[in-house]
């Protein structure tokens, strides 16, 4: 016989279940006697509860169980479910059961592939025990039966209604209770029958259902019952939202994957394979390949695996592998060679500048204690400070040409951010490194010549000080262990050789001045302007302007006046501003097919740039009394400047105008009273400190002025003015005064003596310790010009003043005269 397939068996399971579920229903209640009690086995029941009218599967173990059964099943009578107080006791007594049991009818037993028997049992109806008949071979009692109302008041429907409400809404959300439950237990009209099923259906504990078996009121019950349903209610919607929760997670992930494993199908096709998992490949092999410190490749495979662990389209992907990127790519160890030829370095700063000698011999010197100790780590830290246009930038490049390293430059200028120098974290989105860590992975060695442009001009705010986070950069004992917010690790900063550069010290922080050597780049004189146009200018403009070949030449006159009468500055870039209009104007002449000059001369000067723009100062033509010649430095260079002093009428007082600065009226003051010391000698009316008023003034108003070196002048001037003596015209002079009269050095001597010179003064007046700074002036200079040493005021009155008195000194009136008409 073949054997039957699994339908077939699960056929003939589902018909022999149906057949014991009819024999149950043939089994009858047994009979009550004449008191209305009924007798029948006792069926001691562990951790299990039994409903009335309710079918469930039970498990026979034990002896007396097996005989209570079997002794029912040959006299179709029906048994007592009992349960008992406490599970764990194989041979309970009458005191350990519950007062309360359920008649209920026992199907045929089964026999179990354990050795146990099983048997289905239908409830009838409760029972409260009288009295234990007796125990052995099995428990038999006495019973009376409890009737329950078949119909409900109103109070009883409306509980009734709320308990189905309440079981339809568990059956919504649980999806154990079948359907069918609910529309069986819309179809029961008995109250007390109606709280056992739902009982029966819900996975109550075995304390709930207990309690509502022990409850012979149908109403209480259904109150109780209705308790439990709510309860269950609000955990089922519970349970309910966080699985809702968390299937749209898993079916957004099961999305997202089912998208990128589309994505990876097309890019298979494609011939593209996989791009994030190369992309990750590639950045390992990066990793591996790049030759980073131990603390930085420890980050970056740390970081690397995040990687790997994280969808491709989670958003922190891009931030890790932009911030794995900026570690491979900065040059941690990648060192360029130096050139250590002092010869060739020579050349190629002599080629590329004229002039600038103090900062020519500084790098030279550092390029020759190179070659002599190439393992010296510490680089210098230049600062070069001088007016515009004079050089400062391009000398950078040259160094870095000399020394054949790699030139990178950060502008500094109006940086307010400390951000900017440090960068920002990358908790901030579109965080990146600051300009240091940037301008490193662009210079792509780590020994670049690193030019921090314009470091005077660096502002705080609120965010921040940028001046003290380059403390850091510029210290030699901090920056081989720079700290860069984005990075987070040590960046070495050792090995670059820093060069900044200013237009003036007074701005920039002390701590931050005193990590730098600073070279002072003086502004250039009219000699060296005029060969620096032959040299670099006038090639490179004919060449920008397309007429190289014309072999265009400018006469050294032609240059002087350009510089004189149409350029005021320090620098030359103006002055190639300039060469530059008069170039396109010679190359417009030859586009346009007309005559043009093959050598600018001076007189054409003036038909090609305009009228003259810039009147320089001038000696005075006669001797004057009141007027002094003082020579002063500006950021343009050297000036003459003249001081004017008129005596008047008045109370004593003394004004100072033309724009003057405290210090300069400070030496005013000073020089004031010099003279009042020294009246008698002058031969000065001391009433005329008292009934003359002195104005000082300096001409060019608009011209901020300050400084002490005026203060000679000034006296001068003043003494000039009090005693009618005029000022030689052709002397020119400079130095700070005391109250005693000693004349004190001042600066700018260089830029002061030639513009002495350029004005036609023939006579310079400097205090002794100057002449030291006397050793840069140009060869032509000194030999035109008679400089004298002066120690004190009556060294500078005897070689200013002349002899003869020329105007009637000021005299004040004699008290009394006021009231006497004239």
């Amino acid at each position: 016989m073949s054997q039957p397939n699994w339908n077939e068996e699960e056929d003939n399971f589902d018909l022999t279940l149906s057949q014991r579920t009819e024999e149950l229903y043939r089994i009858p209640n047994s009979e009550p006697k004449a008191d209305g009690l009924i007798e029948a086995a006792i069926l001691p029941l562990r951790d299990m509860v039994i409903f009335p009218r309710m079918v469930s599967p039970i498990f026979v173990g034990r002896e007396a169980s097996l005989l209570a059964v079997q002794e029912a099943q040959n006299k179709e009578q029906t048994v007592i479910g009992l349960t008992q107080k406490d599970p764990e006791l194989d041979d309970p007594g009458a005191e350990d059961f519950l007062p309360i049991g359920v008649e209920m009818a026992v199907g045929r037993l089964l026999n179990m592939p354990d050795g146990s028997r099983s048997a289905l049992v239908q409830g009838r109806r409760r029972v409260e025990i009288v009295e234990f008949i007796r125990l052995k071979p099995y428990i038999k009692v006495r019973a009376r039966i409890i009737n329950e109302p078949q119909t409900a008041d109103r109070q009883t429907q409306a509980t009734m209604r709320s308990v189905l409400s309440l079981f339809e809404r568990c059956v919504q959300l649980d999806r154990s209770i079948p359907e069918e439950a609910h529309l069986f237990a819309l179809n029961i009209a008995e109250p007390g029958w109606l709280a056992d099923m739902i009982a029966t259906s819900l996975a109550l504990t075995y304390e709930a259902k207990l309690r509502l078996l022990l409850i012979l009121d149908p109403k209480a019950r259904l109150g109780q019952l209705n308790n439990l349903l709510a309860q269950e209610v609000d955990v089922l919607e519970l349970e309910d939202e966080i699985h809702s929760r968390v299937q749209n997670e898993v079916d957004k992930s099961q999305r997202e994957f089912y998208l990128r494993e589309q994505m990876k199908q097309i890019q298979t096709e494609l011939g593209e394979g996989d791009v994030f998992t190369r992309d990750a490949t590639d950045l390992k092999k990066k990793v591996d390949a790049a030759n980073l410190p131990e603390e930085a490749k420890a980050v970056a495979l740390k970081e690397l695996e995040r990687l790997n662990q994280m969808p491709p389209m989670a958003p922190e992907v891009g931030i890790i592998r932009t911030y794995i990127d900026w570690i491979v790519d900065l040059p941690w160890s990648n060192a360029s060679p130096d050139n250590l030829d002092v010869k060739n370095a020579a050349k190629i700063l002599e080629r590329d500048h004229y002039g600038l000698k103090k900062a020519k011999e500084r790098i030279l010197e550092y390029i020759a204690v190179r070659s002599l100790k190439p393992k010296k780590e510490r680089q210098p830290i230049l600062c070069f400070v001088g007016p515009p246009g004079v050089g400062k930038t391009s000398l950078g490049r040259s160094i870095a040409d000399s020394l054949g390293r790699k030139f990178v430059r950060v502008s500094l200028g109006g940086v307010r951010d400390e951000a900017e120098i440090r960068g920002h974290r990358r908790t901030y989105i579109g965080a990146l490194p600051g300009r240091i860590i940037q301008t490193m992975k662009r210079a792509g060695t780590a020994n670049p010549l690193f030019m921090l442009d314009e470091i005077d001009k660096l502002y705080s705010d609120f965010r921040g000080d940028p001046a003290s986070a380059m403390l850091e950069v510029l210290d030699p004992e901090q920056n081989y262990a720079f700290s860069d917010h984005y990075l987070e690790l040590p960046f070495d900063l050792s090995k670059v050789m820093f060069v900044t550069t200013a237009n003036s010290l007074s701005t920039i922080p002390a701590p931050l001045l005193d990590r730098m050597e600073v070279i002072e780049f003086p502004g250039y004189i009219e000699e060296e302007k005029v060969e620096i146009a032959n040299r670099y200018l006038i090639p490179r403009q004919l060449e920008e302007n397309g007429i190289e070949e014309l072999g265009l030449t400018f006469e050294p006159a032609a240059l002087q006046r350009i510089i004189r009468e149409y350029t005021y500055e320090a620098g030359v870039r103006g002055l190639e501003r300039e060469i530059g209009r008069i170039c396109r104007k010679v190359a417009r002449m030859k586009a346009e097919g007309k005559k043009y000059p093959a050598a600018i001369a001076p007189e054409m000067i003036e038909k090609l740039l305009g009228p003259q723009q810039v009147f320089p100062s001038e000696a005075e033509r006669t001797d004057e009394v009141g007027v002094a010649t003082s020579l002063a430095w500006t950021e343009n260079g050297g000036e003459i400047m003249p001081v004017e002093v008129a005596i008047i009428e008045g109370k004593g007082g003394m004004q100072m105008t033309g724009q003057m600065g405290e210090v300069m009226q400070e030496s005013g003051q000073a020089a004031l009273t010099y003279i009042k010391s020294r009246a008698a000698a002058l031969k000065i009316d001391m009433d005329a400190f008292e009934r003359l008023d002195i104005h000082v003034h300096m001409p060019e108003g608009g011209i901020p002025k300050d400084g002490p070196s005026a203060g000679i002048t000034m006296a001068t001037a003043i003494i000039s003015a009090l005693t009618g003596r005029p000022v030689h015209r052709h002397v020119g002079m400079t130095g700070e005064i005391t109250l005693r009269g000693r004349v004190l050095p001042i600066g700018g001597v260089r830029e002061k003596v030639l513009a002495a010179h350029r004005a036609g003064l023939k006579t310079v007046l400097l205090p002794e310790k100057n002449m030291k700074d006397l050793v840069e002036l140009p060869k032509t200079a000194k030999s035109e010009l008679k400089i004298i040493p002066i120690k004190h005021m009556d060294d500078v009155l005897a070689i200013a003043l002349s002899d003869k008195v020329t105007v009637e000194p000021p005299r004040p009136r004699k008290r009394g005269d006021e009231n006497v008409e004239d």
